[in-house]
């Protein structure tokens, strides 16, 4: 009797235990790895924090490219925009950023259902998310990038880039940054040579044009 109790106890915690991991939101796993490595790891004080997609993600010399700068980059890759307003509370809020730099939202243009104004909508709750916590803190908004593989939603992208442009316009301390324009060729299609292989995530010379686009505004101490 008691070994099928002791059946029965072990049945429920094993299936407790895989429903707890099936409920997982997406990208838990990822934001307790940056949380780990922050208590082995002491954040700089008041860093400008770079979060976003992969974009943000990759960029793998984001320090030394802006050595000049405390920077940190605190990227998800895959995340879309709800991801970011999920996570805010552990890779935006504990680190009382001087200054944001946000990439996200090529990853929501995939979805079929999702459309340009949902984009924008999110990116509005993004946006008055943080500003909840740091109603002052400057926010360069990184446009939607041209992604050749992602082509065929380019004009849900100029859509979304349009919207989120004009609502941006209207808010204090946060500056659109257009790299849509820098990287198409003259006939307005994007530019190969600036993407890995799998013509998504950027190159070095695509990192570049951005690297000069965002320099000239990021915060000195």
């Amino acid at each position: 009797m008691k070994k099928l109790v002791l059946a029965i106890i072990l049945s429920v915690i094993s299936f407790a235990v895989e429903l707890s991991a099936q409920e997982k939101p997406r990208f838990w796993d990822d934001v307790q790895v940056i949380k780990q490595y922050d208590n082995l790891y002491a954040p700089p004080a008041h860093p400008i924090l770079f979060i976003g997609s992969s974009s943000i993600r990759k960029w793998d010399d984001l320090e030394s490219t802006f050595a000049d700068f405390v920077v940190m980059n605190r990227g998800i890759g895959g995340a879309v925009v709800n991801d970011i307003i999920y996570y805010a509370k552990d890779i935006v809020f504990p680190y009382q950023p001087r200054q944001i730099v946000i990439y996200v939202g090529e990853d929501d243009i995939v979805n079929d259902a999702t459309t340009a104004d949902s984009i924008f909508i999110r990116t509005k709750h993004l946006v008055k998310i943080i500003r909840s916590k740091l109603p002052e803190v400057p926010i360069i908004y990184i446009s939607i990038k041209p992604s050749p593989s992602r082509e065929k939603y380019i004009d849900k992208a100029i859509a979304a880039n349009t919207l989120i442009s004009n609502y941006i316009l209207t808010e204090k301390n946060i500056r659109f940054l257009d790299i849509f324009h820098p990287m198409l060729n003259a006939e307005g299609k994007p530019i190969p040579e600036l993407f890995q292989g799998d013509m998504l995530h950027m190159n070095l010379k695509g990192y570049a044009i951005w690297r000069k686009a965002i320099k000239p505004l990021l915060l000195r101490k």
